[in-house]
């Protein structure tokens, strides 16, 4: 099938609108990406080893059950700190902000007393330690890394100490960082005392669920690690995060600013997003991850477990509200997403979408939707849409290797709904066009053919050539005798109805047996066979239908007999003469731009014309062509004469058809044949006495060949009295 405008447009323009769709609106992509992100990591979640240093001090539901509700006082905290760092921790981070006061510190007990009482108890307690100084002290002494937290309300201006240095190459990443307008900082007394401050943000999706963390954040000009990227940081004993950005050596991104690409803290290096956003490859959430930190502060930890770790601290209780929600798992606590973090740095390999990743889907959506198109129009639906699943199916295989073998996320969900709305917008103008080809077929030819053929046409139009064609046709011209006879002493409705019943059977004939109905003319018929579909038996399928009618007109003069008795009116019988010949001709379409119908032109057609006026001079209702005969010569044929018909030099041999094959094989008509055609011998030897004699004799033996009989009897006679050398075996005929 060509391709067509419409069916161009009907696929492009979806197609341009989604492809326009996915290049400027890519936020609103986003749930479908994440979707698909997350969804590998379901099927293919990162392998937890019990062997990764990374630890959790859990403040859990069991711990505050043993040790006290929450807050617990900065002495406990200072405990934890004491008890993980005795044990080898190489750095002790605290997924928690220190920005106020301990409330619990014994100074605070003396704010509601009276002035008298105040003064008293603090006399007594002036040599005891605030719970903060105490804290202090112990941070002091081990590797430790406080939390801060970044917010757009408060005074202006980062005051968190960053004990973090940076270094950059490439493009400066300051304006692509999260800018924050305040940070919620840990008191200076501790923080001074820390090894490292980093802050506890995350990035959540629209949809709440943490899938990526910011590893570097600003205030102003002042650039900030994220408590893991810190931890790392203090751990291995750097003093300085290299933040690596577009058109830094390696990353040439051709003179743009694309943002940052990577961040290197000692021997780790963490590829990230132009935001400096770090994709985390989540595992399950693993038991063995956690020390419930009521277990640390008893001594009840091996060794082994802490040694040599990064030992997060955090809470998993409910009731303190660090609940967050990850591709994983609806509820997680948040501590442990620094923790996944920091592992999934650790173990290597990254989770990454580059630059490139949105323009190759793009790329991938509109060359499968030209597939898909090109397909469509080509093979049938299903056919079209197995290629269609095949190549979806290859974009997800492809998406799902990159994630599997190179941590590279690209998104096979917008490319297969890209390919899908094009298919199915081309799809359907394919179906509207077929749906108007067929209706058109329908009109076209619903007047001339049967409802089956009709059917098979419109399940394939492509076979038929409407613009017109040439091929071999039987021709069929079937013409009452003696209508003004006929219709004598009838109104016009009863006219009407006359003409209705008779051409009604005779009609359904043809169409029942395959053919077309050209025209009529009048009270004839002009049918045709073997167009608009190949009908190979289309001469015998002809003559077994002209014998059909000759069946049907008898039922219609037996059913008006019976209406012309009722009426009290004389009744006549109709009668029909009916030509066929075959032969090649034009079918198509003719007519005018605004009008046409389906027709055949040629010479046959005007052959079967001349014969079926040729049936009254011989006394026959069936007359053909030799060319007609040949093809059907099985049934019961007798051979009339040689003509040339007026308009053609060809001389042509005519046949009257008495009945079918199983006529052709009784005796009887085997006798008659035999008789017949020493009959037209005895003519054609110009015995035409003989000739006359023998057809009078013949007469007798058929009533329904009688006329024939003596039509040709008469012939005979007049050909005896023509001048000696006259007569030709060729009867000229000058007129229909």
């Amino acid at each position: 099938m060509r391709l067509r405008w419409a069916y161009v447009v009907s696929f492009g323009l979806p197609l341009i609108a989604m492809l326009a769709f996915g290049a400027t609106m890519p936020d609103e992509l986003e749930g479908v990406r994440n979707f698909s992100f997350d969804t590998y990591q379901r099927i293919r979640p990162r392998v937890w080893s019990p062997d990764t240093p990374v630890r959790i001090v859990d403040i859990d539901d069991e711990s505050l059950a043993k040790l006290g509700q929450w807050p617990w006082p900065r002495t406990r905290m200072g405990g934890i700190v004491k008890a993980a760092s005795g044990l080898g921790a190489a750095t002790i981070a605290f997924d928690m902000a220190f920005a106020e006061p301990d409330r619990l510190s014994p100074e605070f007990f003396t704010r509601d007393l009276d002035a008298q009482t105040r003064t008293r108890v603090e006399t007594a307690m002036q040599d005891v330690e605030s719970y903060d100084a105490q804290f202090s002290r112990e941070i002091s002494k081990a590797t430790v890394v406080l939390g801060a937290i970044m917010t757009d309300s408060g005074p202006s201006g980062a005051t968190t100490p960053v004990k973090a240095g940076f270094a950059y190459a490439g493009d400066d990443p300051t304006p692509w960082l999260p800018d924050y307008a305040s940070v919620a900082a840990p008191l200076p007394t501790l923080a001074a005392q820390a090894a490292g401050v980093g802050v506890l943000n995350w990035l959540p999706g629209h949809d709440q669920i943490v899938r990526e963390a910011p590893l570097i954040v600003r205030s102003g000009t002042t650039l900030i690690p994220s408590l893991a990227l810190e931890a790392l940081r203090t751990a291995q004993g750097a003093s300085t995060i290299i933040v690596r950005s577009s058109n830094a050596s390696g990353q040439t991104a051709f003179g743009a600013a694309t943002g940052v690409n990577a961040v290197k803290v000692g021997d780790v290096a963490l590829a990230t997003g132009p935001h400096a956003e770090r994709r985390i490859y989540f595992s399950r959430s693993q038991p063995r991850r956690f020390i419930p930190a009521w277990k640390l502060l008893a001594g009840q930890v091996p060794r082994e477990e802490i040694e040599g770790r990064i030992i997060l601290v955090g809470s998993s209780a409910a009731g303190i509200l660090d609940q967050r929600a990850t591709p994983l798992d609806r509820v997680a606590p948040g501590v442990e997403i620094h923790a996944q973090l920091i592992e999934h740095a650790l173990a290597g390999g990254d989770l990454v979408r580059p630059d490139w990743a949105a323009p190759a889907e793009l790329a991938a959506a509109l060359i499968l939707s030209l597939i898909a198109a090109l397909a469509a129009s080509v093979v049938r639906p299903f056919v079209g849409a197995l290629i269609g699943v095949v190549a979806i199916g290859a974009m997800f295989g492809l998406g799902w290797e990159a994630f599997a073998a190179q941590g590279v996320l690209i998104d096979p969900i917008f490319p297969s709904i890209t390919v899908i709305v094009a298919y199915l917008a081309g799809l359907i103008e394919l179906f509207r066009f077929e749906r108007t080809q067929k209706a058109q077929v329908k009109n076209a030819f619903g007047r001339f053919v049967s409802p089956e053929i009709v059917e098979r046409l419109a399940l394939s139009p492509d076979r038929l050539a409407l613009g017109g064609e040439s091929r071999a046709l039987t021709l069929m011209f079937c013409d009452m005798r003696d209508y003004t006879g006929l219709v004598e002493g009838l109104d016009a409705a009863e006219t009407i109805a006359f003409m209705n019943d008779y051409l009604t059977p005779l009609t359904d004939t043809v169409l029942d047996h395959g053919g077309t109905v050209d025209k009529y003319i009048g009270d004839a018929i002009m049918a045709f066979w073997n167009a608009p579909l190949d009908d190979p038996a289309h001469a015998r399928n002809a003559c077994v239908t002209a014998l059909a009618m000759r069946t049907a007109l008898a039922r219609f003069n037996a059913s008006r007999a019976t209406l012309d008795e009722t009426a009290h009116r004389k009744h006549r019988d109709a009668r029909f003469g009916i030509g066929l010949n075959t032969g090649p001709c034009s079918v198509g379409n003719i007519g005018s731009v605004k009008r046409f119908d389906y027709s055949a032109i040629g010479d046959p057609v005007n052959v079967a014309s001349r014969l079926e006026g040729l049936t009254k001079l011989y006394g026959v209702d069936i007359l053909a062509t030799e060319e007609t005969q040949a093809q059907a010569p099985d049934l019961a044929w007798l051979e009339v004469d040689c003509v040339r018909v007026k308009g053609r030099e060809t001389p042509t041999r005519l046949f009257a058809l008495v009945g079918d094959n199983s006529v052709a094989r009784e005796p009887a008509f085997g006798e008659l044949r035999a008789k017949h055609e020493v009959m037209l011998a005895a003519y054609r030897a110009q015995e035409f006495a003989a000739a006359a004699e023998q057809a009078e004799r013949l007469a007798e033996t058929r009533e329904d060949l009688t006329p024939f009989y003596r039509a040709f009897a008469e012939l005979a006679r007049e050909a005896a009295s023509l001048p000696e050398g006259a007569w030709s075996a060729v009867r000229i005929l000058d007129s229909k």
